[in-house]
């Protein structure tokens, strides 16, 4: 009984780790852009960890005074997307497990 009790708390830990580094999945953008993009998403997240809107406004923003107007970014859990964007700027990434980041700059 001990062991199946000492085995269900080793499952449920094993559930809940979720990885606390940002995990790239599609990115166009260059090497410079997209780690400068990269910095502003974990800096965005954790500053505003119970607020995605406001972590979408910030990244928007930024990235907006720094390469040029019409950034849009998506910050939050369990969504599909489709979107058109202009070459070389989309980002598409992880962070902090479930909490999903888009930013794309349209034409």
């Amino acid at each position: 009984m001990a062991t199946d009790a000492a085995d269900g708390e080793t499952q449920q830990k094993e559930e809940t780790k979720r990885h606390t580094y940002p995990l790239i999945r599609t990115s166009d953008m260059n090497e410079e852009v997209k780690t400068e993009c990269m910095e502003l998403c974990v800096t965005a997240c954790e500053k505003f960890s119970q607020n995605n809107e406001n972590a979408a406004r910030m990244i928007k923003e930024t990235m907006d005074k720094k390469f040029g107007p019409t950034w849009q970014c998506i910050v939050g859990e369990g969504y599909g997307f489709f979107i058109e964007h202009q070459v070389k700027s989309l980002l598409y990434m992880f962070f902090g497990g479930t909490t999903a980041i888009i930013v794309w700059k349209c034409a």
